[in-house]
């Protein structure tokens, strides 16, 4: 049993086909799927998702790479988190590989919905590139981390040291690891995980980006996932059953969501 922590099936290359990622999801064991929205335009249609699949779940934030989009309040962030299937704020954080300039209102709109998570009770879905000081920074300042009364939540596709992943670590943060894992190039990135607990790791595709090997550069899907498991698995040389059980415990026991069948 393997769950995708983190996916974009409202993307419409992937929502065009449905009916067939579902059914290879269930072929490959994939239970769960959390669709992570990016923007509020699109949330609608992330929510519809969860509304009408019982086995994807959805979150509520605003990605830090849509700058011209609307910057929600920690307040509006709450009000659209009470629906039942929204188990998550974010994916928030900051990003400076593909923006430059004038960066505050990336860092504002973060804390926002920092805020956001410590007053919904709802974990952190937190998006970092070329940012991790601040990201740390800023995560600390805002309590994020249940060591200051945050609810936590996850580092999702992961690249960054093991210094920052034990930073965030120790916040009550997991580490979430993506197909870029299974790349020949990502060396640096397979030492983390290695050094990582099992017990604070999440496993995603992020699809339908990052597919990982043996797919890579086609278009990634939740039943993709099992790739990655079955990667760390050899990296940690852990059983199998044993990362399918782990990643699974720590994504109900981040997430608090019942189960069903």
């Amino acid at each position: 049993m393997y769950i995708d922590s983190h996916c974009h099936i409202n993307f419409p290359e992937l929502a065009a086909r449905m009916p067939e990622l579902l059914q290879r999801m269930e072929d490959n064991g994939v239970t769960y799927a959390l669709c992570v929205s990016v923007d509020l335009p699109d949330f609608p249609q992330v929510l519809a998702l969860a509304e009408q699949y019982p086995h994807i779940y959805a979150s509520v934030g605003v990605h830090p790479d849509y700058e011209d989009t609307e910057d929600p309040s920690a307040e509006r962030l709450v009000e659209l988190s009470q629906h039942p299937k929204i188990i998550a704020i974010g994916e928030t954080g900051l990003d400076y590989f593909r923006l430059k300039g004038d960066l505050e209102w990336q860092r504002e709109r973060f804390r926002q919905h920092i805020r956001a998570s410590r007053l919904s009770r709802k974990p952190l879905i937190i998006h970092t590139r070329a940012a991790s000081e601040d990201t740390i920074r800023i995560m600390r300042e805002e309590g994020a981390g249940t060591d200051q009364g945050g609810v936590a939540g996850v580092m999702h596709c992961f690249t960054e040291s093991l210094e920052v992943a034990q930073a965030a670590v120790e916040m009550g943060f997991y580490i979430s690891f993506s197909g870029i894992l299974t790349f020949k190039s990502a060396k640096d990135l397979q030492a983390v995980a290695k050094a990582l607990p099992i017990e604070r790791i999440l496993i995603e595709t992020d699809s339908p980006y990052l597919a990982p090997a043996p797919h890579r550069g086609k278009m990634n899907e939740p039943s993709f996932v099992k790739h990655v498991g079955e990667f760390l698995a050899d990296l940690k040389q852990l059983p199998l059953a044993q990362v399918q059980e782990q990643t699974t415990k720590n994504f109900f026991d981040l997430f608090q969501f019942a189960q069903k069948n």
